[in-house]
């Protein structure tokens, strides 16, 4: 079977497109599909946003222009949207409350 370079393109960029997605649930702009509730976790979006970068890197010299356009707009987003949320301070959503640390307090 011979491959489809508009498929295999479409198929690029859906994959792009998800690890954007989950960058910007990620970072709080968007809410989490599940819970329906917004969750912060910039270590998390760091990563996903290193996974573009690294496709980014591997896929020079090989991309459509179309591909690399995307991919610049992508990383140019994400990365302005990281900045942002860095200033805002904290790295992550409240953390759960610990069940071992209730009644440390010494009122029981």
């Amino acid at each position: 079977m011979k491959p489809d370079p508009s498929r295999d393109e479409l198929l690029f960029l859906h994959l792009v497109s998800m690890f954007q997605f989950a960058a910007m649930q990620q970072m709080g702009k968007l809410p989490n599909p599940v819970t329906g509730k917004i969750e912060r976790d910039l270590e998390q979006a760091r990563m996903s946003i290193d996974m573009i970068e690294m496709l980014y890197a591997k896929t020079a010299g090989s991309r459509t222009s179309a591909e690399s356009e995307f991919l610049d707009k992508v990383l140019f987003e994400l990365r302005m949207n990281f900045v942002d949320e860095k200033k805002r301070g904290g790295t992550e959503s409240p953390a759960p409350e610990d069940p071992a640390s209730e009644g440390d307090d010494g009122a029981s």
